[in-house]
């Protein structure tokens, strides 16, 4: 469990408080929204020109009541009067069907497009290479696809609907105010020139504002995460109160961040609230003088007022849909930060060369290795410095079909760097590994992972059943009869058996409602139930009681005894369940022989085992 200082250093990385302007357009990132919107597109062109219509019927209004004033009124007309009052009630219930229209065209597409861009980004990030998901904080992609899809919906929605229908319907109503009276008309517009310009600071503020508030926003989840799923580790250790105060720093960065926000809206509010409300003070004092003159009618200035006020509306939304489009542009590109990362390209099935299909037993210098082979093999973390030794350097081991291959080392040596290479987890940086001849980068990732199963020392389970949990190591293909004997090779049975519901008892979040041998177990059971060719251990007995270890080592050579396996061991109990034993050591494999072979030769592999530096050691 990270403390204050990392949990908050980490955050600033992601979001430091003088983080500079982003050079990006906020019209050419929600463009990017469009292969989404392209399926819809018709049912929200339908919903936009509704709202249009909808909203110029607001504008009806005024010309209705101004020759209601000039006409009816001033001729002492009843019937006029009523028929006008008439002709507004329909024109006030036809724009309200409108509306009720737009919402209903927009609700159902608009939940597609964000089930399709969850669905994306979800497949995509399961794409992604073991790499991305180590330099990615799980809180910050939590966010991506759960709140910023949220508030792209929203925003197609309603704000970027009320942005086409208020920005025409300004651009209308200013053309009926000049049509009305020129110069009051032109009162009223004059505000706009500065409105552009304090929106376009406002703008380039607010957009910095807001990435960084998402930002903080996905740091916060990813402790909020963390502190959830590692509750037994922060009670354990009476971390409540640090893993607290990081919540509370980050909480309070992220209250600033939206305060800046509240405070920039705030102001971009005031000004377009107060801007035009003073020009249409002046337009009003005007209007009155030139009804008193006789330049215009009074039923004339009464439209004209109306429309202008009519106006308001589409005029003070702008400050709060701009702030909207910006956080809108701000979540699509959090979104395509994730699905701009690269999937690496996946070897297409390759016709086998004619040394790989040679067998073994045709004989000839020149038949291919069978089993699992190392060849060379380097790696090196993508993002390492340039200068720092490979994590492998020029990895060269053979394993015999059907052999167990033990792997020793001292920690940090690469055990696991290297397992995690053959079911392709990682990519090596160069040399190749081949499985019974078949060079791995030739085969796509799905055929290897066909081949090769995997039990790492830290076991995962889901949130399913015990079944569904076992069964996923099969792709779905076995039956009861393979789910009983891989809970049996893993000693799992008897413990399955007395859950509440057998193998159909839900294990909870992580399995952490078993104990860690339980969990362990679990996942040996989902290596072996779809009875691979080749077998990955990662110390898959770490967390067994020795008794139960015995157990399991005695129907696990059951299963050894039909595959191919690599296993890393740390204890003498473990590496007895190989053929042969391989020292890793300095990036290479530095001895191969039997357990009793290295004891006599190699110092290290003694001191591993054995914790003696001199002598033989014990057998």
């Amino acid at each position: 469990m990270p403390n204050v200082s990392s949990v908050l250093m980490s955050a600033s990385a992601h979001t430091p408080e003088d983080a500079p302007a982003r050079k990006r357009s906020v019209v050419r990132s929600l463009l990017r929204l469009w292969p989404y919107v392209r399926p819809v597109r018709a049912r929200l062109f339908t919903a936009a020109g509704v709202a249009v219509v909808a909203a110029s019927m607001g504008l009806v209004f005024p010309l209705v009541l101004g020759w209601i004033v000039d006409g009816p009124i001033a001729d002492r007309d009843t019937a006029g009067v009523l028929a006008g009052g008439l002709l507004l009630l329909v024109v006030g219930v036809a724009e309200a069907l409108l509306f009720g229209l737009r919402r209903w065209l927009v609700a159902r597409p608009l939940a597609g497009v964000e089930a399709a861009m969850r669905a994306d980004i979800y497949r995509h990030v399961q794409r992604l290479p073991v790499s991305f998901h180590d330099r990615w904080a799980s809180g910050q992609l939590l966010s991506r696809a759960t709140g910023d899809l949220t508030q792209l919906r929203m925003f197609l929605a309603f704000p970027l609907t009320f942005l086409v229908v208020n920005s025409t319907t300004i651009l209308v109503g200013c053309g009926i105010l000049l049509h009305q009276d020129w110069l009051l008309g032109l009162v009223v517009i004059i505000p706009v020139v500065p409105l552009v310009a304090v929106c376009a600071v406002f703008e380039r503020h607010y957009s910095v504002a807001s990435r960084r508030s998402q930002d903080q926003i996905g740091d916060l989840t990813t402790v909020v995460e963390e502190s959830v799923l590692g509750i037994r580790i922060i009670k354990g250790f009476g971390r409540h109160r640090s893993q607290a105060r990081a919540f509370r720093e980050l909480s309070q960065r992220l209250r600033r961040t939206e305060l800046r926000k509240a405070r920039l809206l705030g102001a971009i509010m005031a000004v377009i609230y107060g801007l035009p409300e003073l020009f249409l003070g002046g337009a009003l004092v005007l209007g009155v003088l030139r009804v008193a003159d006789g330049t215009i009618t009074a039923g004339t200035l009464v439209a004209f007022m109306a429309v202008a006020l009519a106006l308001r509306w589409p005029v003070e939304s702008l400050g709060f849909l701009l702030a909207l489009c910006n956080e809108a542009a701000t979540a699509t590109d959090r979104y395509f930060e994730v699905m701009d990362e690269r999937v690496p390209a996946d070897a297409a099935p390759s016709a086998p060369s004619p040394a790989a299909s040679r067998s073994p037993a045709s004989g000839g210098a020149d038949a291919a290795p069978r089993g699992m082979r190392f060849e060379n093999v380097v790696f090196r973390y993508p993002d390492a410095p340039p200068d720092a030794p490979p994590v492998l350097n020029g990895v060269d081991l053979h394993i015999r079909p059907g052999e167990t291959m033990a792997l020793v080392g001292g920690t940090g040596s690469g055990k696991t760097t290297l397992i995690n290479l053959v079911p392709r987890l990682h990519e090596a940086t160069s040399g190749r590994i081949t499985l019974d001849g078949e060079d791995i980068a030739t085969l796509s990732r799905a055929q290897v992972r066909e081949r090769v199963a995997v039990a790492f020392e830290e076991p995962t389970l889901f949130s399913a059943t015990v079944q569904e949990n076992v069964l996923m190591g099969a792709d779905g293909q076995a039956g009861p009869e393979e789910l009983a004997r891989a809970l049996r090779v893993s000693q799992a049975d008897d413990f399955v058996q007395a859950l509440p519901s057998g193998p159909h008892t839900q294990v909870g979040e992580q399995g952490m409602s078993l104990s860690g041998g339980q969990r362990q177990r679990l996942a040996l059971a989902r290596a072996v139930v779809g009875r691979p060719p080749f077998l990955v251990l990662d110390d898959p007995l770490s967390a067994l009681d020795v008794h139960t270890e015995a157990r399991v080592e005695a129907a696990l050579r059951e299963v050894l005894a039909g595959t191919t396996a690599l296993v890393v061991a740390h204890r003498p109990s473990t590496v007895m369940l190989a053929d042969r034993v391989a020292l890793l050591s300095g990036g290479r494999i530095a001895a191969v022989g039997t357990h009793n072979e290295l004891l006599d030769s190699s110092a290290e592999y003694r001191y591993l085992l054995t914790g003696e530096t001199q002598g033989a050691g014990v057998r």
